[in-house]
């Protein structure tokens, strides 16, 4: 059983987020990094299906060379082997690019399964998964907080809202979307480390990277703090209060 885990880099939460000189992503240049956590999810979840199933777990990332620390973190906590597709375009880029790079690098290997985390913690729009389903011509499955593998057939299950879940039946190969909180995580031991020094890492030429939508502003939220006085009689001013929180305000109906 051959399992892809798509991972990302992100800014890391601990680090003070400011704004580039353009206004359209993060200043990054002295940011630290870390994993994607609900990627590591995805991969912590391909490692129990080997560990269940055999075969063995690719781990595949795009972005600028900076990227590759998350792999080796990746082959360090048990992927055997990965794809990089080394590109500083891919910064900041959207979830079309994004699927589009990881599709070039995973489209020859034949994968049963391809997981990735429900969104990034950076941009959080969830829709890498999905996109890279249909750009690989794949059914795919979100928010799984469960997998079953069993006479080359899947059976997931998924959170809904409300504290709902379905369980679907689907055929393989596929995508899932893995939920965080699915799986207790692993890190990497020192032999983990030394070990991943050794396994192969393959770089992957870009292809024709065509953004989908443009970042106009990045902007931090603005303050803004207004006092308005109600004139009147207590009684007209509580009517027209109700009125403007309605009509103006929105809070209530």
């Amino acid at each position: 059983m051959k399992i892809a885990v798509c991972v990302k880099q992100v800014v890391s939460r601990e680090w003070q987020l400011r704004v580039d000189e353009s206004n359209t992503w993060i200043r990054d240049q002295d940011a630290s990094y870390e994993l994607n956590e609900p990627d590591a999810y995805a991969l912590e979840e391909a490692l129990r299906l080997k560990e269940r199933h055999g075969g063995e777990v690719v781990v595949c990332s795009a972005g600028p060379a900076r990227v590759s620390q998350v792999v080796r973190e990746a082959l360090a906590r048990g992927a055997d082997r990965a794809l990089l597709v080394e590109d500083d375009r891919l910064v900041g880029a959207d979830a079309f690019a994004t699927a589009s790079a990881l599709a070039a690098a995973l489209k020859d290997e034949r994968c049963d399964l391809v997981l990735t985390g429900l969104q990034s913690d950076d941009s959080g729009f969830a829709q890498t998964g999905v996109v890279l389903a249909e750009t690989l011509g794949l059914p795919h499955a979100t928010i799984i907080m469960e997998v079953q593998v069993a006479d080359g057939a899947l059976r997931v299950k998924r959170e809904l809202e409300g504290g709902w879940f379905q369980w679907i039946a689907m055929p393989m190969p596929a995508v899932l979307t893995i939920q965080s909180g699915i799986n207790q995580l692993r890190y990497a031991t020192l032999k983990g480390i030394m070990a991943a020094k050794k396994k192969d890492v393959k770089k992957v030429a870009a292809p024709d990277l065509a953004p989908q939508h443009e970042i106009v502003r990045l902007y931090f939220p603005e303050k803004a703090k207004a006092t308005r006085l109600i004139d009147g009689a207590p009684a007209d001013a509580a009517k027209e209060l109700v009125r403007l929180l309605r009509d103006e305000a929105r809070v209530i109906s």
